[in-house]
This record gives structure tokens, sequence and C-alpha cells, in this order.
């Protein structure tokens, strides 16, 4: 805040300036606010110096846009730790797991063996080294597709492609496309790369089709001498060619010769092949952006029941109910098939002005309130429960960012996991204008810590149990900071349920399925959990070191950091700490936060943020062309070994097989397999290959591990599940074959 401190550490001559938040802090919009201010006085004192803040409100960010100085196409950017921690969760809704795999990818860390380590730490830890690089593609790629070009970086290369940078006709503006289909690889294309280092990343650099098509040995692709390979003068002719004149040097060239990435659609890798989290280069061809937003081209998918590829559903949707109208009264299933007979102006709005999120009419907070007797009545299954300690009082956490990657546009409706929420009303009242236009919400009011209440909203039978603290922690003891959350984790592992099937049957009469009290369709329930440790949870720490009370089984040392503990590895636990290595990512190369937010947010865009921060909530927008091509973009999810097409591989297969064919035959991405951590029972397995414990005793578990791309000569088991990305609604199938799972999928 003081001139002459700014002036002593030279701000001025700074490659950038980082502000960080105190998450721990008593107040945190005081905190924000306070940390707003200090950024206003660096940008008065230094108009054109890079700025990176965290954040810990998601509301927060709009002021920060009132900055005359503050520009997004500088460098300047805002880690909020809200939007991301919520949106990691969010993931974990719909691809248990995908949290820690993440987490793992944008932190610096180095995978070392040791004979004391059990097979599973083995197999996590050589995941959990893994790093996100870029480097740009050898000219033999130019003119294959994207796929065609993933399975030869993995099975030749020996590195897991994940996305490309895709420039417009003109060359002016770029985004980061993931996954994408269709979409030819052109000269000069920057990739995004998981690999252990950088010096493997350089392969897809050298790789060379003349010189090495014959070459078995991955370590042995070097660079070649052929005329058809550019130099790294040439390269760096042509970064020079393009950097805007009108950038501030200073931006583009700090005292190491490195080059500082700006905002969104610029290009801003060059062959070097440097981690996103600690580059020793970042240079590469500054494009201008033209003041056009990058959009987001993925998120999630679902679980098992609905991860398969939108192909291999029944494109009549009738089975979800699609076609029908939901409980709020819009007309479902427009945009999901032959959208072109209809005409656009005349359809109810159902997506948001962007087309990145479903959206609805505004309902008032009494209009989604369910008693224990309502909520017991009605059919949740397949479900998320948000489980909510709050005072009436506490600092908002922002819900919205929880639920709208659960909401994202390339869902279609019946896909939709119902969201619950058990806290308090006069809390979740705070949050509801944030809320009121998200479909297929409703709210218990009682405690995550009644097990009547968990009984009545089926937390056995669902998807997802989140479990969040509002509550400001106090200063005294670090310790009790998690107490709400550990105790409400404990108290739902110890609980056991019905092991029945519902009653509930399927209309048999192909005329659509009888709606819920809630709208969604009346399915043959399937089989929950018996044991309450078997309910899918993931539980939100304050304090890292409190991870030791959630699993009273592990054996984990106290002192044990929170990336190497069985709850963090198995995906049930999540502090917002993990996040703090974002700030240094972002410093050595923007597009890492942007491939980061592509992935969690749904598909925020920051068209969409300009609208939120008007702070009136999400608009409605009538289906256009435009907004419906949004929907087109990729999805995370997860698939099982125990069935289907790809159900082969899971019998001793090996991973490069598994690889290969499901980008090959479904444009699927496999990037890691989420594994039990000791082996469930053959006959468990039969009937339930996901979560849920069906067995008759507590020998079958539900546990499971991360494994980050594992090598292509990786040995599969039935019982593995596939994290992967997949394409919006593609056109081939992709069923498991057993008749009652079929029926869950297509609900």
């Amino acid at each position: 805040m003081s001139p002459i401190d700014l002036q002593r550490v030279k701000v001025h001559e700074a490659d950038a300036c980082l502000v960080l938040a105190n998450k721990y802090c008593q107040d945190p919009d005081a905190e924000d606010a306070a940390n707003i201010m200090r950024v206003i006085s660096i940008k008065n004192y230094s108009d054109d110096i890079r700025v990176i803040i965290q954040l810990m409100q998601y509301h927060n960010k709009a002021y920060l846009l009132n900055i005359p100085s503050w520009d997004w196409k500088r460098g300047d950017d805002v880690i909020c730790l809200a939007e991301l921690k919520l949106g990691f969760i969010a993931q974990s809704c719909l691809a248990p797991g995908f949290s820690t795999m993440m987490a793992n990818l944008f932190a610096m860390r180095s995978y070392k063996t040791s004979p004391d380590m059990s097979p599973w730490q083995d197999h996590y830890q050589q995941g959990s080294g893994m790093e996100m690089y870029t480097e740009a593609l050898s000219p033999a790629f130019v003119d294959l597709e994207f796929s065609e070009t993933s399975a030869l970086c993995f099975s030749k290369l020996k590195l897991l492609l994940l996305a490309i940078e895709v420039k417009n006709e003109e060359g002016t503006d770029s985004k980061i496309a993931i996954n994408p289909k269709a979409t030819k690889i052109q000269p000069n294309t920057q990739g995004f790369f998981i690999a252990q280092s950088a010096d493997e990343v350089k392969r897809a650099w050298y790789y060379c089709k003349a010189c090495h098509d014959d070459i078995k040995d991955e370590t042995l692709i070097k660079k070649c001498k052929c005329k058809n390979y550019k130099s790294d003068i040439e390269t760096e002719l042509y970064q020079v060619t393009y950097t805007p004149p009108e950038l501030p040097k200073r931006l583009l060239n700090n005292s190491r010769g490195d080059k500082i990435p700006v905002r969104d659609g610029i290009a801003n890798q060059n062959s070097s092949g440097q981690p996103l989290v600690n580059a020793a280069k970042t240079l590469t061809a500054a494009k201008k952006n033209g003041g056009r937003p990058t959009d987001a081209l993925t998120s999630p998918s679902q679980g098992y029941n609905r991860s398969v590829p939108q192909q291999d559903r029944p494109t009549s949707r009738s089975s979800g109910g699609g076609n029908g109208s939901n409980n709020n009264g819009l007309t479902v299933g427009i945009a999901d098939d032959q959208a072109k007979d209809f005409d656009f102006e005349k359809t109810e709005m159902k997506y948001d002005s962007t087309g990145m999120f479903h959206w609805c009419p505004a309902r008032s907070l009494e209009d989604c309130i369910l008693d224990r007797n309502q909520a017991a009545m009605t059919v949740l299954n397949g479900h998320v429960v948000v489980c909510l300690f709050a005072d009436p009082d506490s600092p908002l956490i922002g819900l919205r960012n929880l639920v709208m990657p659960l909401r994202a546009s390339n869902f279609h409706y019946h896909e939709l996991k119902h969201v619950v929420i058990v806290g308090s009303v006069d809390y979740i009242r705070r949050e509801w204008k944030m809320l009121q236009n998200l479909p297929k919400i409703s709210v218990l009011n009682g405690s995550p810590l009644s097990r009547a209440d968990l009984r009545a909203v089926n937390v056995n039978l669902c998807d997802m149990c989140v479990i969040l603290s509002a509550k400001v922690p106090s200063n005294d003891d670090p310790t009790l900071a998690d107490k709400e959350a550990i105790l409400a984790s404990l108290n739902i592992k110890a609980m056991t349920f019905d092991d029945t099937i519902g009653v509930l049957n399927q209309n048999p009469t192909g005329g659509g399925d009888t709606l819920s009290p809630l709208g969604s369709p009346i399915v043959l329930q399937r089989r929950g959990s018996v044991y309450g440790a078997n309910v899918p949870m993931i539980t939100e720490l304050i304090n890292d070191s409190n991870v030791q009370f959630l699993d009273q089984d592990d054996d984990d040392d106290p002192d044990t950091e929170l990336y190497l503990t069985q709850p963090f590895a198995c995906g049930t636990a999540f502090a917002v700490s993990v996040l703090d290595s974002l700030m240094s990512t972002t410093y050595f190369n923007q597009n890492a936060l942007t491939l980061i937010r592509s992935l969690i947010t749904g598909g925020a865009t920051p068209e969409l943020e300009l609208i939120l921060a008007e702070g009136a909530g999400l608009r409605g927008g009538y289906s256009t062309p435009e907004t419906l091509g949004n929907r087109d973009r990729c999805q995370v999810g997860q698939i099982s070994l125990y069935d289907g097409p790809l159900g082969q591989f899971g019998e001793g297969g090996k991973y490069g097989d598994l690889f290969c064919a499901a980008l090959r035959n479904y444009g699927m991405l496999c990037i890691g397999l989420y594994r039990t951590l000791r082996m469930v029972p053959q006959s468990a397995v039969g009937l339930d290959c996901r979560f849920r414990d069906t067995s008759s005793s507590c020998d079958a578990s539900s546990k499971r591990y991360v494994i980050t791309n594992p090598p292509d000569d990786f040995t599969l088991l039935p019982t593995d599940q596939v994290f992967v990305l997949m394409q919006f609604d593609p056109g081939l199938e992709y069923k498991p074959n057993r008749g009652d799972m079929t029926k869950e999928d297509n609900s």
C-alpha cells in the first residue's frame, strides 16, 4: 500500500506481482477487499505490472474489473479459491477421483520408488509425479486428425496428448481444444501433454516419420537432420515475427530471456517442452486476441451410469423423459434431436445466454424445500447430496460454483444429477439468488448429522455425498476447524442400510415414464450401499493434518503430506491448500489456468463472468445455432471395464491397447485409472461394479485410488474404472451388456 515500499522492491521492473490471500481468515470478504486495495495500489504505482491475485470469494472477482489498468490480455489474472475448490469437488461428483488427478497434475513433484511402498502407493505416486507440459508438434503430425496424433504420441512417443491450441482462419485468435473431434493438426500447433519430464515431451518436436518410424525405443527419438525439420532458429524467427509491438517489452522478455504469456486466446508456448508449473522458457508467437473470450471446450461427464459416451444412449431419449416436460414447464429435448427442424425464436429458453449451462426460470426457495416426509416419498436415486454446515450469518461460500459444473449444457436434461442440499434454510436463502435459475435443486431443512435426514434423502443411493462447511474456523485450535465435517463423515460411515431394491417399476407401455414429485422419471432403483462406509463421499478439509481422522482403518502417519494420504489418493478428501501451486502455474503459463477452468467449471467463459458480475444471476437465452454449437464440447467421464465393448481389456489386457481402441472406436481419450485399493470379491463385482457394497459382509471394499496416465504395458483388472475425455453425442454404440445395467444407463 506504500509507494515507497513498492519503489524499494522495484515493482516497475518486476515480471509480475503475486498477491496471496490468507485462507484461514475470519472474514473472507474483508480479506478480499484488502487484497483488491493492494492491487489498486500496485496498479496505481505501475499500471502495466502483471498482477496475479488470490481471492477467497467468487463474487468479489467483479470488483477487479473496475480497476482501469486491469487487463486480462496483459496477463493479469485471478485465482478464486472458492470457485476452483468447489469446481474440483463438482468434478468428483461426476467422475470420482478426478479432483485428485487434476490437483496432482499441477503440482511440482518427482517420483521415486521405494522398497517400503505397497503396490498401490507405487502406482499412485508414479501418477502423481506426472505434470502438464506444452510442446510444439513436429511437422510430421501436420494434417493428421487429433485422434490419430494422440494415438501416435501415446503408442510411439509414450506421451499423453490432451489438447491442442487451435487458431482461427485469420490466425488472430486461438483457443485450447481438449480432445477435439474432426480437427486436423496445423503447422506450429502447440500441444498440451501429460508426462514425467520436459525431456520426454521433446520427442513430440523431434519426431520425424522418415527417421523414427522404425524405432521401438522411444528414448532414441532425438533431433534429426532432415530437410523438413524446422530448426530452433527458424522457430525463434517465426515467433519474433508475430510478437505484437504494442505489448510492453517487459511482459514479453524478462531478465532471463523468458517470455511471459499473456491472456486467453494467445499462443503461449514454444518448443521448449516446459512444464506449466515450472517453465524454464515460455516463449511463443503472441497473437492479438481481438477482444474475443476463449471458449471453454471441456466439461464434466457423469459417473458409471451416465459416463458411457452419448452415442451409446438411445436417440429417442424416451427412457429418461428427455422429450417430455420437466416440472418447471420447460420443453426438453428440442436441442437434443433434430434442432434444425424447429423455429428457435419460438422455443422456450432452457440454456443460459452463452449456451454453456442449463437454465430455468427463477424459482422461489419455498418451492424447492422438502420436509423429511416429502424427501422420503420422493424418488431420489443417482443424485448428489450436499451436507452443508453453516450458521445463518456464516460467510457465503458460493454454492453456484458447485452446482454449475453439474448443469453444463453438454449433458442432456435427463442426465443432470439432482442436487439435494441438507442444511440450514436460513443460510441457503442468502445463497439462493445465485441458484434460483439452475434446475433440479432441492433443499432439506435439517442437519447433516441427523441420520433421519440422511435416510430421508437416500444417502445410500446417491452418486456422491459432499460434506462442506461455511463456518469460520476458530484461531484457538486448528485441529477443531473440521470437527463438523469429520463427525458427519464418520457418522455416515457408521450407518447401515436396508439391502433392498426399489419397488417402483418402469412404465412398460412405452408412453413415457411416470414422473416423480420432482419431475424425474420413476425407474427401477438400483441397489444401494449396505454399509455407510461404501457411500461415495468427498469431504472438504480446512486443516490438512485433519485428514488422519477421516479413515480409521488406514495406516497413514499423522505427519504424512496430504497428497500421500489414503483419503486424498482415493479422492475422498480435498483441501484448499492444494490450489496454492496454481499461483506459480499461472505465472509460468496462463494457458494452464485456462485449461484447468475448462476442465472443472463446466464451461464458464469470460463472457459469462461479465454477466455474473452484474449480480443478477444467470440470464436465459434462446436456442440459436451458435449457442447450441457450444454444447458440442468434450466431457470428463468414467467407464467401467467390467462390462461393455471395452470390457475385454479388463481380463488382463494392457492399458496401451485399451487407449488405442477407445480412441479409435469411440473418440474417448483415456487419461487414467480408478482402481480398487483392495480386491472386491467377484460376487460383489457381479452385482455392482461401482461404489456400492452389495455383498453380505464388510469384506468388499469400495475404496479406489487414482492412477494418472499409466504406462502402455500396465495390466488392467475387471474392477478398474477408466477416466476418459469423451466427445459430446458421438454416433457410435457403447453399451454395457447386462440388461439391468443398461436400464440404469439409459435412465
